[in-house]
């Protein structure tokens, strides 16, 4: 059992600085100091100095106006990668599925509320969005999200979507909790999630957990297509056994 934790260990500037740091993302590549104030929950003065440390240390740019995270930041996402072998056996796996399939293909792991890709392999860019490995997308309307969601206790699953907005990204983006639990229900007893049109029109894709050895999931990985050129049907015949042969695969290399 683990310890309760000790504040007298806590660096309360660590924990302000990271939280900083995650403020920027796709939409959010340049920010002000009273936006990351605002968005961080500190004074003007506590987001300045840990703005202009950051600065100092090489991690964020400062115009006069705007702030910016630097490629010195990537260091930070890049020490997890090299310091755990399962994103780079997801990569392999991924690039073999993009091959098999010519299609996108991704892994991605749980943090809160959100997803992030660990692996990407993609054929074509078929997203409206920037995704690379990083990126942080939400889970109640992504194949890959969805996944990860059902794996967890139904109390926690609900509790996460409960807590995090929910937008209407396209007219088919299922956002009521009874719609999601059902849905969520559905992926339990299928062992796959498809979803279709919900993040972005033109979009579909079709995800299955990750598993280690012994048996907990620990990711999630998908192929993306276009419904125009590949249907929902087609995706369940051709690609979901190439999945759930790269799944078994995967159970017996990640501890």
């Amino acid at each position: 059992m683990n310890k309760p934790y000790d504040q007298r260990n806590h660096l309360a500037g660590l924990e302000k600085g990271l939280a900083v740091i995650e403020c920027f993302d796709a939409t959010h590549q340049k920010l002000t100091i009273a936006e990351v104030a605002q968005a961080v929950g500190l004074s003007r003065a506590a987001a300045r100095r840990c703005l202009l440390t950051l600065t100092h240390l090489g991690y964020a740019d400062y115009d006069g106006k705007f702030f910016r995270l630097t490629v010195h930041a990537m260091r930070l996402g890049y020490a997890y990668l090299a310091s755990t072998t399962m994103p780079q056996i997801l990569q392999t796996f991924v690039e073999r599925l993009s091959e098999e399939t010519n299609e996108s293909s991704s892994a991605a792991t749980l943090d809160g509320s959100e997803m992030v890709y660990v692996a990407r392999a993609a054929v074509k860019r078929i997203l409206a969005i920037n995704v690379n490995v990083g990126t942080r997308l939400p889970l109640f309307c992504t194949s890959l999200g969805r996944v990860l969601l059902a794996a967890l206790d139904p109390r926690d699953a609900e509790s996460r979507l409960a807590s995090t907005p929910r937008p209407e990204f396209t007219e088919h983006t299922i956002t009521s909790l009874p719609q999601l639990r059902r849905q969520l229900a559905d992926v339990r007893a299928n062992g796959y999630c498809l979803v279709e049109e919900e993040l972005q029109l033109g979009l579909i894709s079709l995800a299955v957990p990750v598993h280690n050895s012994s048996g907990r999931t620990v990711a999630s990985i998908c192929v993306t297509s276009q419904p125009h050129r590949t249907s929902a049907k087609q995706m369940l015949k051709e690609y979901l056994p190439k999945l759930l042969k790269n799944q078994e695969a995967l159970s017996t290399m990640i501890q």
